[in-house]
């Protein structure tokens, strides 16, 4: 018998300059980011340890990522989990160094 899936709810808070991954309305993570001159900068990625080992991260920073070339912003992967995300095909040509 299997697992029910988790709905994970990911969404940008632009007042904490975050995006931030929720289960169940719970806090499970965030990606801090930082705006200027087209392009954002992900400077830090933390998932409560709570919630480790789900794919939370991943989900995370692969939404956030989606959002950032959909608003016509470059991608700054300052922070390593998002420097690994970002060579991905799907995102490695928003890349800036």
């Amino acid at each position: 018998m299997s697992q029910p899936q988790e709905s994970i709810e990911i969404a940008d808070n632009p007042e904490a300059t975050r995006f931030e991954a929720r289960i169940d309305g719970a806090l499970a993570g965030f990606a801090d980011y930082r705006d200027r001159d087209g392009v954002r900068a992900f400077v830090h990625t933390e998932i409560d340890p709570s919630f480790g080992g789900r794919g939370v991260g991943s989900q995370l920073v692969d939404e956030a990522l989606r959002a950032t070339i959909a608003e016509g912003k470059r991608i700054l992967p300052r922070c390593s989990f998002v420097v690994a995300r970002s060579a991905a095909d799907e995102f490695a040509a928003h890349v800036v160094q």
